[in-house]
């Protein structure tokens, strides 16, 4: 029988396991990866639960995946990339073309750094401020206001053709 911290625990994770699940990934670019992350953080969490349980839980999961996976790759120094034929499958009930914009937007985001893929997430999935984002990272607001701006530009889709207009 759980106790009554257990079943508040095992309701928040299954009502919000999805959306940090897309988080983690958004970090990562990895499915396995993702769902290693989110389940160290939560395992974490549970310890913390009487009083995460209390505050915003989801905040402060989102934070500690953001948190979790910085100490990942300034630990790891050597960084690894899987390659894929193909995205894995994710349950979705959206149309085709909204899937369609979502891998490319994964393929995109694969394509930065970690450090600006993190600056990027936080700052446009998470929606936190420069500031929260520089306290997050141990840097300062112009890092992240210049990382971010170089990161958004490489995910700017190119326009070469008038085609490409309409």
């Amino acid at each position: 029988m759980a106790t009554p911290d257990d079943a508040a625990f095992d309701e928040f994770v299954s009502s919000a396991w999805r959306p940090l699940r897309q988080a983690a990934y958004a970090l990562t670019g990895n499915t396995a990866d993702a769902e290693d992350l989110l389940q160290t953080v939560l395992v974490r969490t549970y310890a913390r639960w009487p009083k995460v349980g209390r505050e915003d839980p989801v905040a402060y999961v989102r934070r500690a995946l953001v948190n979790a996976y910085v100490d990942t790759w300034r630990r790891r120094k050597v960084l690894r990339f899987d390659a894929v034929e193909e995205l894995p499958v994710v349950e979705s009930y959206d149309d085709a073309d909204r899937v369609e914009d979502r891998a490319d937007l994964a393929d995109r985001l694969a394509r930065l750094s970690p450090r600006e893929r993190t600056m990027v997430v936080m700052r446009h999935y998470f929606d936190h401020s420069e500031q929260e984002v520089a306290d997050a990272m141990h840097c300062s607001v112009g890092t992240v206001k210049s990382t971010c701006s170089r990161a958004l530009k490489r995910l700017r889709i190119p326009v070469t053709t008038a085609e490409g207009l309409s």
